[in-house]
């Protein structure tokens, strides 16, 4: 295991867009540009299956695979649209982070808000939280995602998360099923009456500047990714 000292680790990858402004995060190949949070090489826990990123769940819940552990695209972004498709095995658990940071000491879903991937039926999120806001596609724990439209486990599904100028919205499988506005007062009061309660980081996301990473997280459950993909909004 490489680790570094969190923020202090080099960018690795140059991206370049092609007509439509659209750049590939995950080429299907291979780990060009990802790295574990914290870390300057890719935890063995995640492979490549069938043009997939895969997370090999060790069953004992988020991080417990040996040499496991969340990833992170080496670069930060501010404005911008991702899309992406995603399934789990069965009782599978994920999510998507976004406009987090590296900060020494700190999980990433400390600093970042978090997509939530999940089978709804089989996983105990399904039935936790409120109002659904631990089912797929929601800001996970905060908003539940409406309509919830997220397919049974093992099949594919899509994802979308838009940000720009504080505002985000959720997409599933065609459809945008959230929409919520950053560093509002809103926000503020909604983070205040949740668990998030008090992370300064987490209330700031992006930190100074309204950007950070796109994550993947290790929640000890089989998940694949492809398909992502970037847009940078000006």
């Amino acid at each position: 295991m490489s680790l570094v000292a969190c923020g202090n680790v080099k960018k690795q990858n140059d991206t370049s867009s092609n007509e439509e402004g659209w750049v590939t995060l995950f080429d299907g190949s291979s780990f060009d540009g990802w790295r574990g949070y914290c870390r300057a090489d890719m935890p063995t826990a995640w492979t490549i299956e069938d043009g997939a990123i895969k997370i090999n769940g060790s069953g004992q819940g988020e991080a417990g695979a040996k040499d496991g552990g969340d990833i992170i695209f080496d670069q930060k972004f501010k404005n911008f649209e991702l899309t992406f498709e995603w399934k789990v095995s069965k009782g599978g658990n994920s999510g998507v982070f976004y406009l987090a940071q590296e900060i020494e000491g700190d999980p990433i879903w400390k600093s970042s808000p978090e997509y939530q991937i999940l089978d709804n039926e089989n996983h105990p999120d399904g039935r936790l939280g409120k109002d659904g806001n631990r089912k797929s596609a929601s800001l996970y724990d905060l908003i539940p995602a409406v309509p919830q439209n997220s397919k049974p486990y093992g099949e594919w599904n899509t994802g979308g998360i838009l940000v720009y100028k504080g505002t985000v919205v959720h997409s599933q499988n065609g459809e945008n099923v959230l929409e919520y506005h950053l560093w509002t007062d809103d926000w503020k009061n909604m983070v205040d009456n949740s668990k998030f309660k008090g992370w300064e980081n987490f209330i700031n996301a992006g930190g100074e500047n309204g950007e950070g990473y796109i994550g993947l997280q290790d929640h000890g459950d089989d998940v694949w990714y492809r398909n992502i993909k970037i847009k940078i909004l000006d």
